[in-house]
């Protein structure tokens, strides 16, 4: 069967199925199948797809609100821009983390039962076991807020307040010694802080830009296509994981 025979039997039946289901709603059977081919012809019909509708075209879902909005953009960048008010001491949060997140971290920040260091690992980046704790890798205090903020407590995230945020991610940075145990957490001390990794990100790509267009005719023969360098030898991955790494420059 060929494809436009295809497409337009597959018509038929969805007419049929949609024309049964509004002879039960009480809606003639005719006036629906009307719609339907005009809905159908509106899209192109059989020999052709257009682009999605514009937004409200099928009438299904709701634009959203702003506080729903509000409710998804939590997001608090190193700037700490939408940080909100409140405080906590590295005191306070010895508590909160006692009952939180020694359960997962460790007494001490040290990992437990598979799940990550927090404290220590200061020059251990460039070993072979490299420990990516707060201390170590994390390059600004405001992801730290943030991270906890959004995902922490593993099993029930979302369910700390703004103080009690501040407080633990004021602990935090006490423990690794990055800030004093009087320090207080806020919306303005956070960003100031200077974390040990902060300049630790800075890498330039050192693949080349290319803005390749998709090739419908006279393409280029395979054959003479050669791949001149691969991810490894870019040190764009730390080991060999699949194909596209095991290929040879000049195959």
């Amino acid at each position: 069967m060929s494809r436009s025979r295809s497409i337009a039997a597959a018509a038929v039946v969805l007419g049929a199925l949609l024309g049964a289901r509004a002879a039960m709603a009480g809606t003639p059977v005719a006036s629906t199948q009307a719609q339907d081919r005009a809905v159908w012809n509106a899209e192109g019909g059989a020999g052709h797809y257009k682009p999605a509708k514009p937004v409200g075209y099928y009438a299904i879902g709701t634009t959203p609100t702003p506080a729903e909005i509000a409710g998804w953009t939590i997001a608090i960048p190193p700037s700490g821009a939408g940080l909100p008010a409140g405080q906590g001491t590295a005191a306070q949060g010895e508590t909160i983390y006692a009952s939180n997140c020694a359960m997962c971290h460790g007494t001490f920040g040290q990992g437990k039962n598979g799940y990550p260091q927090l404290v220590g690992g200061v020059g251990s980046l460039a070993s072979s076991a490299p420990a990516k704790t707060v201390g170590s890798y994390w390059p600004y205090a405001t992801t730290v807020w943030d991270y906890i903020n959004r995902a922490m407590p593993f099993y029930a995230p979302h369910t700390l307040k703004p103080d009690q945020i501040y407080a633990l991610t004021a602990y935090l940075l006490n423990m690794n010694g990055i800030v004093h145990s009087g320090f207080v957490a806020d919306a303005k001390t956070l960003p100031a802080v200077k974390m040990p990794n902060r300049d630790g990100f800075i890498w330039k790509d050192p693949r080349p830009v290319t803005h390749n267009a998709a090739c419908m005719t006279h393409c280029a023969n395979p054959v003479t296509i050669k791949i001149t360098s691969n991810a490894a030898s870019m040190n764009l991955t730390p080991r060999l994981t699949g194909p596209v790494d095991h290929m040879k420059p000049g195959k």
